[in-house]
């Protein structure tokens, strides 16, 4: 028998901003080390893992998220670790090659966000329209460092979210305490 209240709703991740975002900087991020780095190097597998790390953790936090909300933040904190990282190998594919890396004010990063791609197929046309802009490594690259830091941020508002959620309500362990207090606590029905 569930107890109502005891397994809060869980899951439900696919519906998080942060999990739509992370998944496309991962399915960018597969096109781009197709296209831009040598499948026999490491920095390829390390770029596509760190990518498919963040997407994944969020999902397994939010599913475990009904059970263990200590799981959770911490399964959300290494989403946003392994985005940071990818950030990191990106930043570094334009610094090897003296690409440049876009100033926080550069036009085109407000563009790309307000065009609130949903697949890597428009992020791909995005990187088209804007050609005469700069080289296509660099466009990607920077594009890919765009997508990132929007999906970062969500990221740490979510983790925000979920501490302030957890100071105030506790966790699962607390709820089945105040649960099984409450049902000692109960009067109970005489047999009949």
């Amino acid at each position: 028998m569930d107890t109502p209240g005891l397994l809060p709703p869980h899951g439900g991740y696919r519906k998080l901003k942060s999990f739509r975002v992370a998944q496309l900087c991962y399915d960018v991020t597969v096109r781009f080390c197709d296209r831009y780095i040598s499948k026999r190097s490491r920095t390829h597998d390390q770029m596509v893992q760190a990518a498919r790390s963040g997407v994944q953790n969020i999902a397994e936090g939010s599913e475990v998220s009904g059970t263990s909300k200590k799981m959770e933040l911490k399964l959300t904190k290494v989403a946003r670790a392994s985005l940071e990282e990818l950030r990191l190998d990106y930043e570094d594919f334009l610094r090897h090659r003296a690409l440049p890396l876009w100033a926080r004010d550069d036009p085109r990063r407000h563009d790309l966000v307000a065009h609130r791609c949903r697949t890597a197929d428009e992020v791909a046309h995005w990187i088209v329209t804007q050609r005469a802009t700069g080289t296509y490594p660099e466009l990607s690259a920077n594009a890919a460092l765009v997508l990132i830091g929007v999906a970062c941020a969500l990221l740490d508002r979510q983790l925000a979210s979920l501490a302030n959620a957890f100071t105030q309500e506790g966790g699962f362990t607390e709820r089945l305490y105040r649960t099984r207090r409450l049902a000692r606590e109960s009067p109970r029905r005489p047999s009949e």
